[in-house]
């Protein structure tokens, strides 16, 4: 009896197979291990397989990519379509006379009169497109970009819009576009960061660091923020620790961290950590190299701008030589930014009390030197691997604020131009109503702009996505078309 009972005590809490039950179970098993074989050999699973050792090595994209690069220059502050690209030669001649229908008060208070546009337009390039002679360099590429004049933000509140435009979300929280890109592709070069923001040598922008931050995303996929005046923090160690000395205690470290990561293979926060101090010794000598401008020509400096008398004109040149360099040199995506965050539009695009005495600073700071990286990228043949997208926020309204000379804030018909890789030079996609108030033809939303981009890289935005408290999520939230007229 006793040993009976000691028989059936050991066989609590076991399931005894039977033989059919053990080849389906196994049949099972196989075809699932088999079926992820084929979903990752056709690109087919949702995320990214990374290896935590090396999270910024080049990944296949889900379809033949027409980009490899990504370049942003993100004017800051709302930059007004009416002062740039969007002509409308209606406002001009209704200028002085209230909008029939329009809002009696908009975001910083009662609307004033129409007003029309505080440049000159004229045509340019063979395509004839209207550009005012604010940006007369950036007219110069005309025939070599795609406008789209639609676009649309769900906010008109810089902070949130600018989320908005970089994250696909208003809130805080959610992982940029640059950080959405590299962490489905990594990059290139393994010396320098995958993704490197370029603040305006004025500062950073209202939403800062959420421009290039990871959100949930691993923090690895972050932006690196860095510019030619002011490079990466604490890349050099101090002099106690330079030398050979250094490199012994360094490689000793890295011997240590390799042999404890061997009996703990499946801690990929200590891999992850390990990667990001090999990548910051890396760095240590390739940053240095490519912030130096010294050796770049008279001729070039001079084109650019980067030779000017006003220094934040010559600071932004600088940083616009930079972001080629980067490019060059294979890092996959960066955003340049031309304006910091300040009330009253003084450091940016935000032109509510007096927008041509303001854009005249402006316009002559962004103008040149975009167009110059731009040319430059042609000339060098980087543009057939390089997509390069110009945005803002939000646009501006029509009509003056009551008893001001500058245009409030409007999301509801913008524009940005994209050129490049697997762009169709020379159209213009859309329009805003003849005064330039709201989308009426082809509406986009920046998920459309987004979803074009990640096209562009190869990238099909409903599949990039990343599990979140229950949620996959994506940058395009549940939205998002890619706007293919623009596409070659």
């Amino acid at each position: 009896m006793k040993q009976a009972s000691l028989k059936l005590l050991s066989t609590v809490g076991r399931h005894f197979l039977s033989r059919r039950d053990f080849l389906a179970k196994t049949g099972t098993a196989a075809s699932s291990i088999a079926l992820a074989n084929l979903l990752e050999r056709d690109q087919l699973l949702a995320a990214p397989q990374i290896d935590a050792t090396s999270p910024h090595a080049p990944r296949p994209p889900h379809n033949e990519p027409k980009a490899k690069n990504l370049l942003v220059i993100f004017c800051a502050g709302a930059c007004s379509q009416l002062e740039t690209f969007d002509y409308k030669p209606e406002l001009i001649k209704r200028d002085g006379t209230p909008l029939a229908g329009g809002p009696a008060v908009t975001f910083q208070g009662p609307a004033g009169n129409l007003a029309r546009p505080q440049y000159k337009f004229k045509p340019y390039g063979e395509t004839g497109k209207m550009v005012s002679d604010m940006v007369p360099h950036l007219g110069g590429i005309v025939d070599d970009i795609a406008f789209v004049h639609t676009l649309t933000n769900k906010s008109n509140t810089h902070g949130p819009a600018e989320n908005f435009l970089s994250t696909g979300f208003v809130l805080d929280g959610f992982p940029s576009l640059g950080s959405w890109v590299t962490y489905a592709l990594g990059s290139e070069n393994q010396n320098l960061p995958a993704f490197v923001a370029i603040p305006d040598p004025r500062g950073v922008p209202q939403a800062s660091v959420n421009n290039w931050g990871p959100g949930f995303l691993p923090a690895v996929f972050q932006g690196t923020p860095f510019s030619s005046s002011n490079p990466i923090r604490n890349l050099r160690p101090p002099e106690v620790f330079a030398g050979d000395k250094d490199v012994v205690a360094r490689e000793l470290l890295k011997r240590l961290n390799h042999e404890h990561l061997k009996k703990h293979p499946g801690d990929d926060s200590l891999a992850a950590r390990i990667a990001s101090y090999e990548l910051a010794a890396r760095m240590q000598l390739s940053v240095p190299e490519i912030s130096d401008l010294k050796t770049e020509s008279p001729v070039t400096l001079a084109a650019y701008g980067a030779d000017s008398s006003n220094k934040i004109k010559a600071g932004y040149a600088r940083n616009c030589i930079l972001a080629r360099r980067l490019i060059e040199k294979g890092v996959r995506v960066v955003q340049l930014f031309n304006g910091a965050y300040a009330s009253g539009g003084k450091l940016n695009w935000d032109g509510h009390s007096k927008l041509k005495e303001q854009y005249d600073v402006h316009g002559e700071i962004m103008d040149q030197p975009s167009a110059a990286l731009f040319k430059d990228l042609k000339q060098r043949g980087l543009l057939k691997d390089t997509l390069v997208v110009w945005c803002t926020e939000f646009g501006r309204m029509p009509m003056f604020q009551k008893g001001a000379k500058g245009r409030d804030h409007n999301p509801l018909g913008f524009t940005a131009w994209l050129g490049g890789a697997g762009i169709k030079p020379g159209v213009s996609y859309g329009a805003t109503d003849e005064l330039g108030f709201k989308a009426v033809e082809n509406v986009s939303s920046v998920h459309d702009l987004n979803a074009t981009i990640l096209h562009l890289l190869g990238l099909e935005h409903e599949r990039l996505t990343f599990r979140h408290n229950g949620l996959d999520r994506r940058l395009t939230d549940v939205h998002g078309h890619v706007i293919h007229e623009i596409l070659s």
